[in-house]
């Protein structure tokens, strides 16, 4: 880990686009024979259906697109494109296409509702959204409050009023497309973030913070990356996890993305696949992960799988060492955001700490801080934060988009602040505590929900929980926990079953911070991304 800190010294030119300066070369590369036989996409449909794409079929086709956005559209450089498409060829296509046509790019998952297209295009002003049939009824419900949509592009076999047919124009469209000129910190993609808390904001990137940014998470570093490796990354195409690592993690080093249409989350799919197709590194959310533990995976051999990694909200320890004890492999945990790359990491080579999200990332400067910015030290619990003066990093969001106040207030003296609250302990690892407005105070003793979460999860009985804080008139407030049950004890006697899990978290975790609530859920609300709602739940509870 030191060595790879002395070592980590990425150059940022003035000018630089991913498509032209990292894909167009991996073309080169294949093309002198000096590459691994491995495509750049790998995608099957579950059905028989395939497609494979080398570089360069990947570069022509990604031209032709780029000729109907700019041609067919009209569309300019800095002009903004909404993509709402499940996991299909053509989200990879659009998205190298916008890189090459210096139109900002603003994804989307299939789950949105006509309000929250709307809430987009109002706030994005984009002038065009391309989305396949499942969701164009909701954008057409919409579409006349949104002024600045002037084009609509479907794909589809099928037609639909108002809308470009994206397959005709991508067939009968050239491939010759010069690669617009970016600089560095011009606007490459806008992600809304998932709002655990609030309503979405557009948290702008660069084309340097995600296409050199994410040199720290892609290669040898945490997803331990070659040319040689075939990557699958779960995440939902809707969110930032799958540009990080279904575009550029992976294809800065010139790895095969592996990808399943997989329309609804399945482990025996998962299985199938790991066992059937050569994929060498896996990457899911811990949701997933407290899935598929639930199952039996003796029956299955992952022959060519090496490297396992897990982001998007904190990973319960009993959760790694179960998948250590059934497939032999560790979980390199990672933490980051929307607005930033990989914060921090479990590095190939580190010792894992399970719960822990590892050490910082090369690219950051990392601490734990107090209210007045000052640095706290180790096993000091404070927000997690990263330095920002006297030079900002390259690979932190540029902005929250055409909202200068909000951008604003995520700075606190020299640091840009996560909202999460965090502790270093002595060997310079880091554990998440909870988000800065899901820590619970009850009695004067400040509680993470994440460590009560692990604690519950420890529990056969427990498929998952989401712990939040509800108003109690002695102690302020208390711990509630909100529980799902596996089937084996969704049948039990409720008021048995909430004492025996109480009992359970006294002896797991320091007694004060036992659930004196509980409640059991069929399922917790979450985000778009998958992470629970904590806020939802505790307002829930301070409503009543």
């Amino acid at each position: 880990y030191e060595a790879m800190k002395q070592q980590y010294r990425p150059e940022v030119p003035e000018y630089f686009n991913f498509a032209r300066d990292v894909l167009d070369r991996w073309t080169e590369v294949e093309k002198e024979g000096k590459k691994s036989k491995n495509p750049a996409l790998w995608w099957v449909d579950g059905a028989g259906g395939e497609v494979r794409w080398s570089f360069e079929e990947l570069g022509v086709l990604s031209r032709k697109v780029a000729n109907v956005l700019s041609d067919a559209c009209g569309l300019q450089q800095g002009d903004r494109v909404i993509l709402i498409l499940p996991r299909i060829p053509e989200w990879w296509l659009v998205n190298v296409a916008c890189m090459r046509t210096g139109t900002v790019l603003i994804p989307g998952t299939q789950q949105l509702t006509a309000k929250d297209i709307l809430h987009r295009l109002q706030k994005s002003k984009a002038k065009c959204i391309i989305t396949d049939d499942s969701v164009a009824p909701a954008v057409d419900s919409v579409g006349a409050e949104c002024p600045s949509l002037k084009f609509k592009l479907l794909v589809s076999e099928g037609h639909r009023e108002g809308w470009l047919n994206f397959k005709d124009l991508l067939k009968n469209a050239p491939s010759d497309h010069h690669c617009v000129t970016t600089k560095c910190q011009d606007p490459m993609a806008i992600y809304f973030t998932s709002g655990t808390t609030g309503s979405p904001k557009m948290a702008e990137h660069s084309h340097s913070s995600y296409g050199i940014g994410l040199t720290v998470s892609g290669s040898r570093y945490w997803l331990d990356l070659t040319s040689s490796d075939i990557l699958w990354n779960t995440s939902d195409t809707g969110w930032a996890k799958s540009a990080w690592s279904s575009i550029f993690s992976a294809w800065i080093q010139g790895a095969c993305v592996f990808v399943h249409k997989m329309p609804h989350f399945n482990p025996s799919i998962v299985f199938e696949s790991l066992s059937r197709f050569p994929i060498t590194v896996f990457c899911s959310p811990p949701t997933a992960y407290r899935m598929f533990v639930q199952h039996k995976l003796s029956s299955y051999t992952f022959k060519s799988l090496r490297h396992c990694v897990s982001a998007g909200e904190p990973i319960n320890p009993d959760v790694m060492e179960e998948w250590k004890a059934q497939t032999g492999l560790d979980i390199h945990e990672g933490y980051g955001q929307t607005e930033t790359v990989l914060i921090c990491g479990n590095f190939k080579g580190m010792k894992i700490k399970p719960g822990s999200m590892g050490k910082p990332s090369p690219g950051y400067d990392v601490k734990i801080i107090d209210e007045n910015s000052n640095v706290l030290p180790p096993g000091k619990e404070g927000d997690i934060a990263i330095r920002v003066k006297p030079t900002r990093s390259l690979f932190l969001f540029t902005c929250y988009a055409d909202d200068p106040e909000k951008t604003e207030s995520t700075i606190r003296g020299d640091f840009y602040v996560t909202g999460d609250r965090g502790i270093m302990d002595e060997d310079g690892y880091f554990w998440f505590v909870g988000r800065a407005d899901d820590v619970i105070n009850s009695a004067g003793y400040r509680i993470g929900p994440f460590e009560v979460e692990s604690a519950l999860v420890e529990h056969p009985a427990v498929v998952e929980s989401a712990v939040v804080s509800s108003p109690d008139p002695i102690r302020g407030e208390v711990v509630k926990a909100f529980v799902v049950l596996t089937s084996d004890y969704a049948s039990h006697d409720p008021e048995k079953m909430k004492k025996e899990l109480q009992d359970h978290v006294k002896k797991v975790t320091a007694p004060y911070k036992y659930p004196r609530k509980m409640e059991f859920v069929h399922q917790l609300p979450k985000t778009i991304s998958g992470k629970i709602r904590r806020n939802e739940l505790r307002q829930k509870e301070w409503r009543k």
